[in-house]
């Protein structure tokens, strides 16, 4: 099972967001996010994907709900909410096309068709809409 992690950045009604340049979903927009990599937690590795995407840091402040994905690929998405950030070096151009604040009242303007994956978009747009969102002290890192 995959584990999926990312920080949304949300200031002054707009979200960060990124645009894809993998072949698979070239052009499309997607919060910044990735793989947790071996040896690390999910907080640090959604820290780690907010700068080689973005070129930003930022402090975790809360914790949208889980998202998870079943069938030929199972995943499991966590995402946290952002704030203080930092733009700190250039992304990672390997992998992002280019990075934009898109704004929550020209949402309506968007296809589904833009988005990497519309859903995961949806939820966490409506989540944060909704206020949907929680205490860190929800997720436990331990270390083994």
């Amino acid at each position: 099972m995959e584990i999926i992690t990312g920080i949304i950045i949300a200031k002054d009604n707009k979200v960060l967001m990124v645009r894809e340049s993998k072949k698979e979903c070239y052009g499309k927009l997607a919060f910044p996010a990735g793989h947790v990599e071996d040896g690390e937690n999910i907080m640090e590795a959604a820290k780690r994907e907010l700068l080689e995407e973005t070129g930003y840091k930022a402090e975790l402040v809360k914790v949208f709900p889980i998202i998870s994905f079943s069938g030929k690929r199972p995943m499991i998405m966590i995402h946290f909410l952002g704030n203080n950030e930092k733009l700190i070096q250039k992304y990672n151009t390997d992998e992002i096309l280019g990075i934009e604040w898109i704004d929550l009242n020209d949402l309506h303007n968007l296809d589904s068709s833009q988005f990497r994956n519309y859903d995961v978009f949806e939820t966490i747009i409506n989540s944060l809409l909704h206020n949907q969102i929680y205490e860190l002290d929800l997720l436990k890192c331990l270390e083994s």
